[in-house]
């Protein structure tokens, strides 16, 4: 079942679904779920590309968990303007989705996990350092230079004109400098430091967009952490939004076995007592 949802931050009204776990009739409700969030990329929507997000809601749901896909900003529908702010806002968007989640009697708030795909990535990487409520990361092709990453997309010639203008067009979205230079501040590879929670880095070999080569950086980084461990996944031919059926399959596989997995792990030692 699909729960639309309006979530206020700030200024600007975030649009959402709530997907409740399909549960047979016969099969007793759970009186809390694990929940996943899934932040989508940049000038993305919660559908996703090539309906990306609905799909993995669709299997994760049929698995028991509950789900909520929300639009950015100035995104899909929600109101505001995406271009004129900056990470820091999207971090902040994101925590107030959690502070909304967790409101919520069914969440298991020991399950909450952040699926973040391209820039989403980044964006859940720097929100789970900031907010321990975070329990583990799914990182899908997830960006680690922002800057970089982002002026690739748009283009020198984009940037060139936010520094002299200040601001620039890029698929009917207005950019500003305040955007651009948010990129530039935070650095997902060095604050994911402040992060102890479990990771999984799932990126595709076809990659044209964000380099798979990402996803050993991001694992070398993870693993020079005190705590936490970090998993890894290369598919074969895969693209940025996992495109073919068979790479989009393998992608929600590998994801969902490592989430049940980690789902397994807590229960075990939930069961130790000291």
């Amino acid at each position: 079942m699909n729960h639309p949802i309006s979530i206020r931050s700030g200024d600007i009204e975030l649009s959402g679904v709530l997907q409740y776990p399909v549960v047979d009739r016969e099969e007793k409700r759970a009186a809390k779920y694990p929940l996943i969030i899934i932040c989508h990329g940049f000038i993305g929507n919660r559908m996703g590309t090539d309906r990306l997000f609905v799909e993995a809601a669709e299997r994760l749901t049929r698995s028991g968990y509950l789900v909520l896909r929300f639009d950015y900003g100035g995104c899909g529908e929600s109101t505001g303007d995406y271009g004129s702010g900056g990470l820091d806002e999207l971090i902040g968007q994101t925590r107030t989705v959690i502070d909304y989640a967790l409101s919520l009697d069914m969440v298991d708030a020991e399950r909450l996990i952040l699926v973040g795909h391209s820039l989403g990535g980044a964006v859940a990487v720097l929100t789970a350092a900031r907010d321990s409520r975070v329990k583990s990361l799914v990182l899908w092709a997830p960006v680690a230079h922002p800057f970089m990453d982002i002026r690739n997309i748009i283009g020198t010639k984009a940037i060139q004109e936010i520094d002299t203008v200040g601001t620039t067009d890029h698929m009917h979205y207005q950019f500003t400098k305040k955007f651009t230079d948010s990129l530039a501040q935070f650095q997902p590879l060095t604050e994911l430091r402040g992060y102890n929670g479990d990771v999984l880095i799932v990126h595709g070999t076809a990659d044209t967009v964000i380099p798979v080569d990402y996803c050993f950086l991001y694992q070398k980084m993870f693993w020079l952490r005190k705590e936490g461990n970090c998993d890894k996944e290369v598919i074969l031919q895969g693209d940025h939004t996992f495109s073919s059926k068979a790479s989009r399959d393998e992608l929600f596989d590998v994801s969902l076995r490592w989430i049940d997995a980690i789902g397994r792990r807590r229960n075990d030692w939930s069961l130790w007592t000291i």
